[in-house]
């Protein structure tokens, strides 16, 4: 009887050096041709179609205008549309709430990440369970007229910083977990208390993940009109509120190179966020998820 050597049959069915270059060459260009038509069509057709005429985008895709109009365009909605107004207050909310839960959940994480106990476990548990848990909006709303901030700027802040205090505490607690602890006794040494640790040690190690993170919660406050429409309820006009409403009125009634326009201009400002972030993103991607 013949024993099989699989020793060698292994071997032999392995891909050879040559293959795997190849693969690994490849592989860029596999995940850019999957990426194109996720992402580039859907930007191509909104560019295109602000920048045609009102004849032209009544049926949108993905052609060339005979004659460019987006600076026409976009002018025309900067000033009819409330782009001003609106982008003040999207600001106004946007800000403090991308600040205050930065800052709240850094913290949060620090303790977490520091603190090994069955305690702190469960409680971070309990603080990522937000990422897959749906919010209760008609909790949320009858909760904020007892307290008397429905339809106040100070109320959707709050509410964005209870909604996405959990995707920076998951982002942010793997992150101070590879942070050398010896910084923090040295500091202790020194005479630092432990909000002063925390603020000149810890707060600028986690800069990279922070930036991360700061998209994320940009993308996500910024291009919020659900939460917006149940709490705010009109009384404070954001960009995608004010796309909204103006988008059933007479002026964007079937402009649908308006409606994109206005979409374009929306987008502008997280576009730059993105630049000035994008340096530290992948950084913090990979130091706060795979460690």
């Amino acid at each position: 009887m013949t024993v099989p050597v699989f020793g060698s049959a292994a071997r032999r069915r392995a891909p050879s050096p040559v293959a795997r270059g190849w693969a690994a060459r490849l592989r860029p260009f596999a995940v850019v041709a999957l990426v194109v038509p996720v992402m580039g069509v859907p930007l191509w057709l909104v560019v295109v179609t602000a920048g045609k005429s009102q004849g032209e985008a009544l049926s949108p895709d993905l052609s060339l205008p005979s004659r460019w109009h987006l600076w026409e365009n976009l002018a025309q909605v900067w000033q009819q549309g409330e782009v001003p107004m609106a982008f003040l207050g999207s600001l106004l909310v946007v800000a403090p709430s991308v600040v205050l839960v930065l800052t709240f959940g850094s913290m949060a994480s620090w303790i977490l990440a520091r603190r090994a106990s069955r305690l702190n476990a469960v409680l971070y548990a309990l603080a990522i369970s937000g990422i897959v848990l749906p919010p209760a909006v008609v909790t949320i709303v009858l909760l904020l007229r007892q307290l008397g901030l429905a339809g106040s700027p100070a109320g959707m802040i709050g509410v964005y910083v209870g909604i996405y205090l959990s995707t920076v505490i998951f982002f942010v607690t793997g992150f101070v977990r590879t942070v050398p602890v010896s910084l923090e006794e040295a500091a202790r040494m020194d005479g630092a208390g432990p909000v002063r640790v925390f603020f000149s040690v810890i707060l600028p190690l986690l800069r990279p993940v922070l930036a991360t993170a700061t998209i994320l919660i940009c993308l996500y406050v910024w291009n919020d009109v659900f939460y917006a429409f149940f709490v705010v309820g009109g009384r404070l006009d954001t960009l995608p509120l004010n796309l909204f409403q103006v988008a059933n009125a007479g002026l964007y009634l079937n402009n649908w190179h308006l409606i994109f326009a206005y979409v374009v201009l929306m987008s502008l400002p997280l576009l730059i966020v993105f630049a000035i972030a994008q340096r530290r993103i992948i950084s913090g991607i990979t130091g706060g998820a795979v460690k």
